[in-house]
């Protein structure tokens, strides 16, 4: 619910400009091709069972196989007599190098080392790639683990390290992808040259085909109608006269860990044409927004430059009346401690559809991974969430001291460490018992995760001394976070257990 900003955890100039730019693919151990072979001619080399998979593959891909064996065995004798896709064509003695001219792949089926290396050297020397079956220095390229929804397939590949690890992330994805889609993927296909004759914008064309996959993802075994077809060109049809209308959804991101994003939050992010993030963002959330979206880094630091209430809100506005889908994703729930309210009633003072998608606050995050109920029936019949942060960077002048020492409730605090110290002081003057736990949770379920665990009165103290001694060891202590209230006792102890980094003490 809450989004956690602190001015400690701000990325430097550098950073910003760097994540500005958007997330960079990670480095590649192969490059994914999709080959096209249909009607091509690839030479074979060998007539083991080994040779007779890959020939039954290139078959069904439409390639025209030249098997060369002495001896093939009896597998290959029947795909040659019945191939599924491409004819197989067995040629009765060894490979030559000429064999491999002009060919579109060569693969060599080959137990001998050296007999192995002659075949990649040929192949190479005429320009043809070539794979020799499990041996990796002889390949240019690898066959992966394959999920067949024709014309949908998905391809899997651990680089040679792991083949059975491969074959079992290919099993999973059996298990999840409806039969039905290859329907779907067919039709994609046909419709396609009727799509192409409406003339649509790229935007155009991309909200037609995501019309398309919500009616796939909704009724994958029932395949597509020719109602939906009509329907589907009819909206892109009159879409295509008008101007292109914008939206703007705000998105929780959630205190950090991607796989706590909702499956609504990963839609929608993948949809985006914008995406504007906070500082607090975690870049592998960031990750998971569409390639090519504009990622552009709008967050809001405390006594450091960093981009206006008013200018995020004009620049939100200005995207989606170019007919831009725009994401405002903000780190927590958007809608506590996160501005949403003036960035909503911009968009809806400017006529912009927006829309918010919630997301787990950081408070539910650390609790989580404490495993402590925030409430509790015995300690905390009440949960207060409060902002230790005013406009002007100090404790805001209108706390209620009184809900603050209130010896039944949990209290989560927002943007605690400036603040801190006189945030507690004031709360044992108004009654708060200095003895009741206290929780400073730093970067809440993200794999920097570390907690100070104390008491009310003496958490300032020790968390002043963590975040020197972090700063000392160059590491940043990432956005922080308070809990305190008889409920967090349980926390304490289990952080003292497991022998949590972050100083656990008690009293």
């Amino acid at each position: 619910m809450g989004r956690m900003t602190e001015d400690e955890s701000a990325p430097s100039p550098a950073e910003r400009r760097a994540r500005t730019t958007g997330a960079r693919m990670s480095a590649l151990a192969r490059l994914p091709v999709f080959f096209a072979l249909q009607g091509r001619r690839v030479a074979l080399a060998g007539g083991s069972e080994a040779a007779a998979w890959k020939a039954e593959l290139l078959s069904a891909a439409g390639a025209e196989v030249v098997v060369f064996a002495l001896e093939p065995c009896e597998d290959l004798a029947a795909l040659a007599a019945a191939p599924p896709g491409g004819p197989i064509r067995l040629v009765a003695r060894g490979w030559t190098p000429d064999d491999l001219a002009s060919a579109a792949l060569a693969i060599g089926a080959i137990e001998d080392d050296a007999e192995g290396e002659r075949f990649a050297r040929a192949a190479r020397d005429r320009g043809v790639p070539v794979n020799v079956v499990d041996k990796p220095a002889f390949c240019d390229f690898a066959f992966g683990a394959i999920v067949n929804r024709s014309p949908l397939v998905v391809g899997i590949s651990t680089d040679g390290a792991a083949p059975v690890f491969g074959q079992a992330v290919r099993a999973k994805i059996e298990a999840v992808i409806p039969q039905g889609f290859r329907r779907w993927a067919e039709a994609a296909r046909g419709w396609r040259p009727a799509v192409a004759a409406l003339a649509l914008s790229h935007q155009g064309r991309r909200r037609f085909w995501e019309r398309f996959t919500e009616a796939a993802l909704e009724t994958p075994e029932a395949g597509p109608s020719p109602e939906l077809r009509e329907d589907l060109l009819a909206r892109a049809e009159a879409e295509r006269v008008e101007a292109p209308r914008g939206s703007v959804a705000l998105v929780g991101a959630g205190p950090g860990d991607p796989e706590l994003l909702t499956l609504k939050a990963v839609r929608v992010l993948q949809s985006a044409d914008v995406v504007l993030y906070d500082d607090l963002v975690a870049p592998a959330v960031l990750d998971v927004a569409r390639r090519e979206a504009k990622k552009m880094l709008v967050g809001k630091t405390g006594y450091k430059p960093s981009c206006k209430q008013d200018d995020i809100n004009a620049l939100m506005v200005s995207l989606a009346k170019q007919g831009k889908r725009v994401v405002r994703l903000k780190g927590g729930d958007p809608m506590v401690f996160g501005r949403a309210g003036e960035e909503i009633s911009a968009a809806r003072a400017a006529g912009i559809p927006v829309e918010v998608v919630p997301g787990i606050s950081a408070a539910q995050g650390a609790a989580s991974r404490l495993a402590v109920s925030l409430t509790h029936r015995d300690h905390a019949r009440r949960l207060q969430f409060i902002t230790a942060h005013a406009r002007d960077g100090k404790l805001p002048r209108d706390l209620d001291w009184q809900a603050l020492a209130d010896p039944a409730a949990t209290t989560v605090v927002y943007m605690p460490q400036r603040t801190w110290g006189e945030l507690a002081e004031r709360a044992m003057a108004a009654g708060l018992d200095p003895h009741v736990p206290a929780l400073a949770v730093f970067s809440a379920t993200r794999p920097e995760e570390f907690r100070v665990v104390a008491t009310v009165s003496t958490l300032k103290d020790k968390l002043d001394t963590a975040v020197a001694d972090k700063s000392a060891a160059g590491k940043a202590v990432g956005p922080c976070l308070i809990l305190f209230g008889h409920a967090m006792g349980e926390a304490a102890v289990f952080a003292a257990e497991v022998g949590d980094e972050a100083q656990a003490a008690r009293g």
